[in-house]
């Protein structure tokens, strides 16, 4: 038997289906579409769509005016007037479908900064959602209403939550050469090896192309990365081999790390399954994310006495204070501090 609830993951609204873990259910469950495991949540769960509410036997929501979804859809097509990126278009398209439903009762003309403080204690603090999706449906809120509506709501009546203060996650030195050592798989060791020696972004990494090889300069050209900006990374001598040879082993087409078939991008979930296997077999049990390897590379590079300035080009940031976290994780000054314990 099985049962079925709605829940918020991750910001969105999904219907998490709770069953035994039997091979020939979890078979046919993954092949529904937009099926995914959350493995935080010890569940499987599926988009929250009116056909599967109707399959799992729960209560079917209210539904969108035409009205509305044509507002919508206006904003849609000014996000991508102003080009925004996909991402951005596709977070702040849903944060607003999720707001206007919780609303579905009142026009959009009579919302006011009333009902986003309700919202924010209802909807987002009763369901325990994060500070950044907080912060993401504020910014969401405010852009529709100023660029579609043309009013401007007041701002500072809306609760935003201070941002906490996360230090980023860093390996040692060892830890990630035994990470990059760890594949047999030569494609797989090169992917891995550019994102610490590059300080890449995932998706950095899988829109890289051939040509953005200068392996005469011994560069790396990163086209239209986050905020749209193009920069310019310095590659070892040692990468420029290993690319080298992997160029003569796969042959890449189109993208410099492609699928199963030429000319296909890579996937960003085998990119994740890629630095799981090599986790495993480097006996590391720390939830090391592809995030970690860049923060690893800025912060030794921190270490290596290596100006901040050249940090923040180097890693593509806009402003130097994000820069700065890395002189929190940084061991390198720690170590030479004296404790008085000593001296008792």
């Amino acid at each position: 038997m099985y049962s079925a609830k709605q829940i918020i993951h991750k910001g969105q609204s999904r219907i998490a289906v709770l069953f035994d873990k039997n091979p020939e259910w979890i078979s046919r469950f993954k092949k529904l579409e937009g099926a995914k495991w959350s493995a935080s949540r010890n569940l499987w769960h599926l988009p929250d769509t009116e056909e599967y509410r109707k399959k799992f036997k729960l209560p079917i929501q209210p539904k969108l005016t035409t009205d509305v979804h044509q507002q919508i859809n206006k904003f849609i097509q000014w996000l991508k007037s102003k080009r925004y990126s996909t991402s951005t278009i596709k977070t702040y398209t849903e944060s607003m479908h999720t707001f206007l439903l919780f609303f579905y009762t009142k026009s959009i003309q009579e919302i006011d900064n009333e009902d986003i403080i309700f919202f924010n204690n209802e909807y987002i603090l009763k369901r325990n959602l994060s500070a950044s999706y907080q912060n993401q449906m504020v910014n969401a809120i405010k852009l529709f209403f100023k660029t579609i509506q043309n009013r401007k709501l007041n701002i500072e009546l809306i609760h935003r939550p201070k941002r906490p203060k996360i230090l980023p996650n860093v390996l040692s030195k060892e830890e990630v050469k035994a990470i990059l050592d760890a594949h047999g798989n030569l494609k797989h060791r090169v992917m891995l090896s550019l994102i610490y020696a590059c300080g890449l972004r995932r998706s950095e990494l899988l829109n890289l192309k051939p040509t953005n090889v200068d392996s005469k300069r011994g560069l790396l050209l990163i086209k239209q990365a986050k905020g749209k900006k193009d920069r310019i990374v310095p590659i070892s001598k040692t990468i420029i081999e290993m690319l080298r040879n992997y160029y003569k082993t796969y042959k890449p087409q189109t993208w410099l790390f492609e699928g199963q078939y030429k000319g296909e991008q890579y996937n960003e979930n085998s990119l994740e399954n890629v630095l799981k296997q090599a986790l495993q077999k480097a006996n590391i049990t720390k939830p090391v994310s592809l995030h970690w390897l860049r923060h690893s590379y800025a912060t030794h590079l921190l270490e290596c006495g290596t100006d901040l300035r050249y940090i923040q080009e180097l890693l593509g940031h806009k402003s130097s204070r994000t820069t700065e976290i890395y002189t929190h994780v940084s061991t390198k000054s720690l170590q030479n501090i004296k404790s008085p314990f000593d001296d008792l």
